[in-house]
Parts: structure tokens; C-alpha cells; sequence
């Protein structure tokens, strides 16, 4: 019995230490300062599943109350932008950074050094003043229905020009650029690739073959398996997660063949965050394998970016290579993308009111 009793001792000691080890690493007196504060407020621009499992365990570990919301990445720099320094929740948590590169450089986002950034992949995946951190990496792409291409005897689209062929009209689903960050991240790309009128004007061609503009990133990816969209420009993890957990095995993941561009999704404390400890807890959190794993295990399949994490495999199952992209202009996308997406609507003229509207 007294042998029992001392495995069984020692089992409950080692668990203990496994789920507690992220708070070892931690400065004990912020996570007291952040457990005195007691709740944290969070927006996430992630899919709602690895939101929820995020936010969970960090109730878990911490004992802190941890609320979330699932918005778009423009969603929140719109909210946070009106809010202007008095925002509603603290952290920002997943979504492409051009969205909160925008938000750094009109000083809505806090600055903080975290200790876990020291596991960062490069200097590419944080901001330089530490106002956001990378926890991932998609690569952007076309998810096609491979069933409804054969149907129509289509073949499938292998570059960002096959898009504008005219046999591909009311095929093709694209996010929104008023509200999704892989929409902006799209713009950005046309432009960086083409030219600033040339890749205008390429989105202004692309628009005759749109069926329809979605809320948020991932929106086309979870209508392709369906065929009620036969194309869909987004990010492929997305269409990973279609075939992987939804079992839509008649998706085809295409990288475009004369390059694209990636995302780096991230996280963030928003400056006036009114749990101010909390979040810093969040960062250092959200930089360790304790979350960023969370991923994989909830339906998102990006690649990570910070060096003691396992990477997920279903990402190299399919092939996706996360250094096989065109190199990112991330300061001019950071300074022009509002100017940007004004230029595209105007282009797009009056025809576009409805088809973009964000309510």
C-alpha cells in the first residue's frame, strides 16, 4: 500500500510539473501581479477553436478569468481604433500583422519586451519595439474543388494570372478588404508583385470573376469542400484544416508558381489594456509551445515560429514549404495599406458598395 501510495504521489508530482512548467519560467511576480488583476480580455483573429482551447488553458494554468471574442483582423483594428486608447479587451491574439502593424504605427499597441521572444525563429517575427510577436506562419494560395473543375472541364488555376481568365468567372471567393487582414495581405502582394497601378489594376480584373467577398480570411476555405466555391484565394493551412478535420479530400492546395506571400499571425497587448500584468502574462504564454502546440490539436495547421515548439505535421504532409515565398515588404504595407485599399475601392467604382459592405 505505502508503495502504491508513493508511485502514485510521485505521478501527481510530475503532472503537477508538467502543467505548471510554463509558470516556472515566468517572473513569479507578474504572474502575482497578474493573478491579483484576476482577468484577462481577449480578441482573437485565429480560428475560434484554437481561440477557445487557448483561452481555456490559460484559466487553467493561471487561475486568471479569461474571456474572449473571435473578430476578423480588421474587425479589431477598427474596434480598436474608435476605442483610440480606451480599448475593451487587452490582448490581440492571432491574424495576419498587417493589421497590427497599422495599429503599431498610430500607437494602439503597448510595447513590451517578452522573455519567450528569445525562441523566436528571427528578428522577422516580432516587431522591433516588441509592440507584437509572431506565433505562426501561412503561406497564402488557392484552394480549388477538384470534383467541380473536372465537371466543368476546367483545368486548374497554377498563378496569380490564371485567376483573370474569363472561364473562371463567378468561381473564384476572395475575403473582404475592409474587414479580413489576408484580404489586406492580397492587396499588399498584388502591388509588391506587380507595381502599384499595375496590381491595382490586377485587382480591379480579378473582381469581374469574384462571386463573392467573405468577412473574414478563412471564410472561402470552408466553402470549397461544399463546391459552393469551385476557387478560393486565402491561406492553404485553411484548406489543411478542410481536408484534415472536415475529410474534404476533393480540395487541391496550388502555391502559385510565380511566388506568393505569407502571413506572420501574431499577438499583441493593446495600449491602455486595463489588465495590464495579465497580458504581459499572455505574451509570455502565448510565445511558449504550452500554446502555440494548441494549434495543431484544434484545427490549425501554420507553420510555428518559435524554436522549441514541434511543428505540426500535417503542414509538411502537404508539401507547404514556409521559406518557399517572395520577400514581404512588411513597412510598405504598414504605411500605405489604407491608402491602398482606398485606391481599390475607388478603382473598383460604385459597383463595389454593395459587394463590400461590413455590416
Amino acid at each position: 500500500m505505502k508503495k502504491f501510495l508513493a508511485v502514485l504521489l510521485a505521478m501527481v508530482m510530475t503532472f503537477a510539473c508538467a502543467s505548471f512548467a510554463l509558470a516556472d519560467e515566468i517572473d513569479p511576480e507578474l504572474v502575482a501581479a497578474a493573478q491579483a488583476e484576476g482577468e484577462l480580455i481577449v480578441y482573437g483573429s485565429c480560428e475560434e477553436e484554437y481561440l477557445m482551447a487557448a483561452c481555456e488553458h490559460f484559466e487553467e494554468l493561471y487561475g486568471i478569468k479569461t474571456s474572449y471574442q473571435r473578430l476578423s483582423t480588421g474587425e479589431v483594428q477598427a474596434k480598436i481604433e474608435e476605442e483610440n486608447g480606451n480599448p475593451s479587451a487587452d490582448v490581440w491574439f492571432g491574424g495576419t500583422t498587417d493589421p497590427y502593424n497599422v495599429c503599431t504605427k498610430e500607437g494602439l499597441l503597448e510595447s513590451y519586451e517578452a522573455k519567450n521572444a528569445s525562441h523566436l525563429l528571427g528578428d522577422a517575427y516580432r516587431d522591433a519595439d516588441g509592440c507584437w510577436y509572431g506565433i505562426y506562419k501561412g503561406i497564402l494560395g488557392f484552394m480549388v474543388n477538384v470534383d467541380e473543375l473536372k465537371r466543368m472541364e476546367l483545368d486548374q488555376p497554377e498563378d496569380w494570372a490564371d485567376l483573370l481568365d474569363e472561364k473562371y468567372q463567378g468561381l473564384i471567393w476572395l475575403s473582404n478588404y475592409n474587414t479580413a487582414g489576408t484580404a489586406k495581405l492580397v492587396i499588399n502582394t498584388m502591388i509588391q508583385k506587380y507595381g502599384h497601378d499595375e496590381g491595382i489594376q490586377y485587382l480591379v480584373d480579378l473582381d469581374k470573376n469574384i462571386q463573392v467577398y467573405t468577412k473574414s480570411g478563412s471564410g472561402p476555405s470552408k466553402n470549397v469542400g461544399t463546391g459552393e466555391c469551385v476557387i478560393g484565394i486565402g491561406f492553404l493551412h485553411d484548406g489543411i484544416t478542410q481536408i484534415v478535420d472536415n475529410g474534404y479530400g476533393n480540395i487541391g492546395l496550388i502555391v502559385p508558381s510565380s511566388g506568393t506571400s505569407y502571413e506572420i499571425g501574431a499577438t499583441a497587448i493593446f495600449k491602455g489594456a486595463k489588465h495590464e500584468n495579465a497580458a504581459k502574462l499572455w505574451i509570455e504564454y502565448a510565445l511558449s509551445p504550452e500554446c502555440v502546440e494548441l494549434g495543431a490539436q484544434n484545427g490549425s495547421y501554420q507553420f510555428l515560429v518559435i524554436d522549441n515548439a514541434q511543428q505540426p505535421e500535417q503542414a509538411a504532409e502537404f508539401g507547404l514549404d514556409p521559406e518557399n515565398v517572395m520577400d514581404y515588404d512588411f513597412e510598405d504595407a504598414k504605411n500605405n495599406i489604407k491608402t491602398y485599399i482606398e485606391e481599390v475601392m475607388t478603382a473598383l467604382g460604385d459597383a463595389a458598395d454593395d459587394r463590400f459592405k461590413t455590416e
